[in-house]
């Protein structure tokens, strides 16, 4: 099952303070969007209301022309999956315990006959298989944050959000979580990443979002959007684009 998304006009006000300012896309079926901009710019709040997990201030978000906010919760975690910065878990429950909450939507449905296979497929994928009857609380912080996207993949849903998932992560599961993003959509779903690092979201996306005080300055393919002025004039920092295989690469002048 594929899905997409929509935001028209979408504002967010948090104490006076505008947050996103009138925010128009669109989450494609089959597609990396990845969200990038500098701190404060509103990624975290877009990927939120987005995902339903926020509601907007003025604006609407439809899931195939329905409005978000009209979907049942039981529904809508059965739609799609939302990795979030503070996903963690305090208690000390064994890593296989922590992956297997992401099937709680598909309970006593015929779909949770599948949960053993999702379960070891999403740790096989997240690279956290060898860790399953670790617990949680005594990982490092790469760790728990593999675990919490083995949750997500175990989920299953056609829609999935990926806050910062590559922020704890060594090079090697940046890369691995980012291709795992690319099977995602590949496979039909919508896959919408918050990423600080320009050069991997210019490597995977297939669509960028540039996100500059809660507006958003263009949205287009990395090569499109990743130009040497329009990153210096919203990040405030001199930079050198090179491209790689038609891909832009990010270089600060230092």
């Amino acid at each position: 099952m594929s899905a997409g998304i929509r935001a028209d006009g979408v504002s967010v006000q948090l104490d006076g303070h505008s947050v996103l300012d009138g925010v128009t896309l669109d989450v494609r079926p089959g597609e990396v969007l990845v969200l990038v901009g500098p701190n404060g710019a509103g990624k975290s709040t877009l990927l939120g209301v987005l995902s339903g997990e926020r509601r907007p201030s003025a604006g609407t978000v439809t899931l195939e022309g329905r409005e978000l906010g009209s979907i049942r919760h039981s529904e809508l975690a059965r739609l799609r999956a939302v990795l979030t910065q503070e996903n963690q878990v305090s208690f000390p429950f064994r890593v296989i315990e922590v992956v297997s909450m992401g099937r709680a939507p598909w309970a006593r449905t015929l779909e949770g006959r599948d949960d053993i296979a999702a379960v070891n497929e999403a740790m096989d994928a997240a690279d956290v298989a060898h860790l399953a009857n670790r617990r949680y609380t005594s990982l490092s912080g790469g760790e728990r944050a593999r675990v919490a996207l083995a949750r997500v993949l175990a989920q299953r849903t056609p829609i999935v959000f990926l806050d910062e998932p590559t922020a704890a992560l060594d090079l090697r599961h940046q890369e691995d979580v980012m291709r795992r993003a690319r099977v995602l959509a590949d496979s039909g779903c919508s896959v919408v990443v918050v990423l600080h690092d320009l050069s991997l979201a210019g490597a995977y996306a297939d669509r960028l979002a540039l996100l500059a005080g809660g507006r958003l300055e263009s949205i287009g393919t990395p090569a499109e959007v990743l130009t040497a002025d329009r990153v210096e004039r919203v990040y405030g920092l001199p930079v050198e684009l090179h491209l790689v295989n038609g891909r832009p690469v990010v270089v600060p002048r230092r």
